[in-house]
C-alpha cells in the first residue's frame, strides 16, 4: 500500500473534490497552506481527517492535524503511514 509522494497529494486532492466539491482545486500550490486557497472551515478539514480513516485506515491524531496545513505538508507526514 506504499505511496509517493505525489499518490499522496493527489488522493488528498481527490478527497478535498468530495468534501468541498465548489471549490477549484484544479491550482493548488503544493506549498501554501490550504486554508489560504480554499474556503475551508474546522469541520471541512476533520471531514478530510475522517475520508483518510476510513478510506484508507489512517489515524491521526489531534496533535499531528498542524502537519495536514499544504498538499507538501500531507505528503510529507502522510507518506509514512502508507507504508
Amino acid at each position: 500500500m506504499a505511496k509517493t509522494k505525489e499518490e499522496v497529494r493527489e488522493l488528498v486532492r481527490e478527497i478535498i473534490a468530495e468534501i468541498a466539491p465548489d471549490e477549484d482545486i484544479s491550482n493548488l500550490q503544493a506549498g501554501v497552506p490550504l486554508r489560504e486557497q480554499l474556503d475551508l472551515d474546522s469541520m471541512d478539514f476533520l471531514d478530510i481527517v475522517m475520508e483518510l480513516r476510513k478510506q484508507y485506515s489512517i489515524d491521526i491524531p489531534e496533535a499531528d492535524y498542524h502537519h495536514l496545513e499544504s498538499l507538501d505538508s500531507c505528503a510529507d507526514y502522510l507518506v509514512d503511514k502508507f507504508k
